[in-house]
C-alpha cells in the first residue's frame, strides 16, 4: 500500500520553523488570487462595512430609546427610533445577502484559479518531480487543500473587514461615551494577543500532521483502487486493511489533538470577553448608582461590550483556521511555484521571441526544419549521484536510421531513451541535434518532433477516435483511419459495434492490453514525428498482429530517426544498428549480422531466445492428450 514518507516530498519546508510562526508572505501570495477580482472584493468589503456599521448603530438606537423613556416617561416619542430600527434592519438584511453572494463568487473564482494554475504547472514539471510524489499527494493538494484555502481567502477577508469596522466603530463609540469603561474593556486585548501567540505553534504543528496524513490516505486509496487485481491475486486485502487502519488511526489522533487545541483556544477568547463584560457591568453599575452615567449609556455599553468581542471571537476562529490551513497553503504554493528542472534557458526564450528564429529551431509546433542527426558525447547520468545509471555513452544516429537497444533489465535502456527525449538531462556530457546541444534549443520544439509508443500504453477516457487523434488534434477522420491501418489497429476497431466511436473507459479499461498498444502506436504514427521511440511496442500483441505491424513499420520508419527498445530480439533483426547496454555502458554496437559474427553477449541472448521459441513451437504442434 502507501509506503511514502511525507518528509520525502515536503518540498524543502522546515516543519519546526514554519510551526513557530504565521507565514504572512505565504498568505500574501495566496491573497493575490483574490486580488485578481478587485471589483468583487470591493463589493464584498462594502457589504461587510455596511453590515458592521449597522450593528454599531443598533446600541446607539437602544441608548436613544432608553434616554427618551427616562426623560419623558410615557410621553416619549419612540417612532423615530422605531423607524431607525426598521431602516437598519432592512439595510443589514440587504448587506448580508450581498456579502453572501459576493463571498461565494470570490471563493469559486479563487478555487478555480488555484486549481488551474496547479494543473498548468503540473504539465510543465519535469519527470523527476513525479519520482517522489505519488498521485494521492497531488490529488489532495488540488481538492481538499484548495477548497479549504478558497474558503479562508473569501470568508476570512469578509470577517476581517467586518470585524475591523466593528471593533474600530465600537471602540470609538465607547471612548466617546465613557473613556474609563472603554479602557477597561480594551485592556483585555493585549492578553488576547499573548494567548493567541501561545496557541499558534501547537495548532499549526498538529495541522501539518493532519494534512500530511490526509495526503497519505488519499494516496493509499489511489493505490488500492489501481492495484485491486494484484491485491486480490495475492490475497493482500487483510494486510492492506491493516496498513490503511494505521494511517486512519494516525489521522484520528492528529485530528483530535488539532481540534482539541482549537476548541481550547476559542473558548479562552470567549472567557476573556465575558470577563471584560463583567468588569464593565460591575464598574458601570456602581457609576450608575453614583449618578456618574445614565441608564441609556450603561445599556449601550453592555451591548457594545458583548458585540466588541464577537469579531474577536470570529477572527480568533479564522486565526485558528489559518494556523491549521497554513500546512495546506505551503503545499499548494509549493506545487504552483515548483520550478521544472528541465526548461528553456533565458537565451532560448529570447531566441523564441525573435520572429526570424521562432519559425525554425524554436517554433512552438516543432517547425519545419528537418533533424539530420542526434549524437551523445560522453553522456553520463544518475538519479542518485552514488549510483550512476549510464557512464560515458558515445553514440550517433543519422536520419533514416533505426537503432535497436537491447540488454538486461536495469541496464539503462529506458534511461538512455529518456535522455534523448530530454525528459531528463545528462549529469555529464552532452546530447546534440545536428551539432547543437539540445539545451540550446527549444524544449517544446524537440518534444513536438517526438513520437512515443511505450510498453505500458496509456489510453485516455473517451472514444478510440479521440485517443488516436491525440497525436494530431486537427487530423481528419480519414487520416486517423489511415494511421490505424498502418498500426494494425483498424481491424479490431472496425469489428466493434461503435467502431472508432467506441468508448475506451477510464484508463482504457474496456480495451485489452494489446488493443491499447495498437491505439498508442496509431497515435504515434498520426503525429508524424521526426524522432520515433518504441519501448517494447509489440510486447502485448499476438504474433499475427505483430507481423502486420512489422510490415507497416518499414514505411513508418523511413526518413525518421528511430529508437527501438526490445527484449524479443527476433523483432529487431532488420534494424540498421543494434546497441547492447550492460551496466550503464554500450558493450556492443553493430548490425545483427555483425553482432552474431562477434559471438558476444548479443549472440548468446539471440541463441537462447531462438531455442526457447523453437521449443514453444514444437510444444504447440504436439497433439493434446486425452
Amino acid at each position: 500500500m502507501d509506503n511514502y514518507d511525507d518528509e520525502t516530498y515536503n518540498d524543502g519546508f522546515d516543519d519546526d520553523a514554519l510551526a513557530s510562526r504565521m507565514n504572512m508572505d505565504l498568505w500574501k501570495k495566496l491573497f493575490a488570487y483574490a486580488k485578481r477580482y478587485p471589483r468583487d472584493l470591493g463589493w464584498l468589503a462594502a457589504f461587510a462595512f455596511v453590515t458592521a456599521c449597522m450593528e454599531v448603530t443598533y446600541p446607539l438606537l437602544t441608548k436613544g430609546v432608553v434616554d427618551a423613556v427616562e426623560k419623558s416617561g410615557a410621553d416619549a416619542e419612540l417612532w423615530p427610533w422605531a423607524l431607525g430600527y426598521l431602516l437598519c434592519t432592512i439595510t443589514i438584511a440587504l448587506a448580508i445577502g450581498g456579502f453572501i453572494w459576493m463571498g461565494g463568487k470570490i471563493r469559486t473564482h479563487v478555487s478555480h484559479d488555484i486549481r488551474r494554475d496547479g494543473f498548468d504547472n503540473l504539465q510543465r514539471l519535469s519527470f523527476s518531480y513525479y519520482d517522489y510524489r505519488p498521485v494521492g499527494w497531488l490529488m489532495a493538494r488540488m481538492t481538499s487543500d484548495c477548497e479549504r484555502l478558497s474558503n479562508i481567502l473569501a470568508w476570512g477577508f469578509l470577517d476581517l473587514v467586518w470585524g475591523s469596522t466593528m471593533m474600530i466603530g465600537i471602540a470609538a463609540a465607547m471612548l466617546v461615551m465613557n473613556p474609563k469603561l472603554a479602557l477597561i474593556v480594551l485592556a483585555i486585548l493585549p492578553f488576547l494577543g499573548w494567548i493567541s501567540a501561545k496557541f499558534q505553534r501547537h495548532i499549526l504543528k498538529s495541522a501539518r500532521e493532519v494534512r500530511a496524513t490526509n495526503s497519505r490516505i488519499t494516496g493509499s486509496y489511489n493505490e488500492a483502487i489501481m492495484g485491486v487485481l494484484t491485491s486480490k491475486a495475492f490475497v493482500r486485502e487483510k494486510a492492506n486493511l491493516g496498513e490503511f487502519q494505521s494511517l486512519t488511526d494516525k489521522m484520528f489522533s492528529s485530528s483530535v489533538r488539532n481540534q482539541t487545541q482549537a476548541a481550547i483556544y476559542v473558548p479562552t477568547v470567549i472567557t476573556m470577553a465575558s470577563l471584560a463584560t463583567g468588569l464593565a457591568l460591575a464598574i458601570g453599575g456602581h457609576d450608575l448608582l453614583g449618578g456618574l452615567i445614565n441608564a441609556g449609556t450603561l445599556v449601550a455599553f453592555m451591548a457594545y461590550t458583548r458585540h466588541f468581542f464577537e469579531p474577536v471571537e470570529q477572527m480568533g476562529h479564522w486565526f485558528a483556521e489559518m494556523q491549521m490551513a497554513q500546512a495546506s497553503a505551503e503545499r499548494i504554493l509549493s506545487l504552483i511555484e515548483a520550478d521544472p528542472e528541465i526548461k528553456d534557458s533565458a537565451s532560448v526564450l529570447d531566441a523564441m521571441a525573435a520572429p526570424a528564429l521562432a519559425a525554425g529551431d524554436y517554433a512552438a509546433d516543432g517547425g519545419a526544419q528537418q533533424i539530420h542527426s542526434i549524437e551523445l558525447n560522453n553522456v553520463s547520468f544518475a538519479y542518485d549521484p552514488a549510483q550512476p545509471v549510464l557512464t560515458d555513452i558515445n553514440l550517433k544516429v543519422e536520419r533514416g536510421e533505426t537503432l535497436a537497444i537491447v540488454g538486461p533489465t536495469g541496464g539503462g535502456k529506458s534511461t538512455l531513451v529518456n535522455l534523448i527525449c530530454r525528459f531528463y538531462e545528462p549529469t555529464r556530457g552532452s546530447v546534440t541535434i545536428d551539432g547543437l546541444d539540445y539545451r540550446n534549443r527549444s524544449l517544446h520544439w524537440l518534444q513536438s518532433n517526438l513520437g512515443m509508443v511505450l510498453q505500458n500504453a496509456h489510453v485516455f477516457s473517451g472514444s478510440i477516435l479521440e485517443n488516436i487523434r491525440y497525436g494530431k488534434l486537427d487530423a481528419s477522420d480519414a487520416e486517423v483511419e489511415e494511421a490505424a491501418r498502418m498500426a494494425g489497429a483498424h481491424d479490431f476497431i472496425a469489428a466493434m459495434e461503435e467502431g472508432y466511436q467506441t468508448q475506451t473507459g477510464e484508463g482504457g479499461s474496456r480495451l485489452s492490453g494489446g488493443q491499447k498498444q495498437l491505439v498508442s502506436f496509431a497515435r504515434a504514427i498520426l503525429a508524424d514525428p521526426q524522432i520515433l521511440v518504441m519501448d517494447e511496442a509489440t510486447s502485448s500483441v499476438d504474433t499475427e498482429t505483430e507481423q502486420r505491424i512489422q510490415q507497416g513499420m518499414a514505411n513508418v520508419l523511413r526518413g525518421r530517426i528511430a529508437f527501438v527498445i526490445a527484449h524479443r530480439l527476433s523483432t529487431i533483426r532488420t534494424a540498421d544498428r543494434i546497441a547492447v547496454i550492460e551496466g550503464g555502458h554500450i558493450t556492443e554496437l553493430g548490425t545483427h549480422q555483425q553482432l552474431m559474427a562477434a559471438q558476444g553477449h548479443y549472440y548468446e541472448l539471440y541463441r537462447q531466445q531462438s531455442l526457447q521459441e523453437a521449443s514453444a513451437e514444437l510444444l504447440d504442434m504436439q497433439p493434446s492428450s486425452a
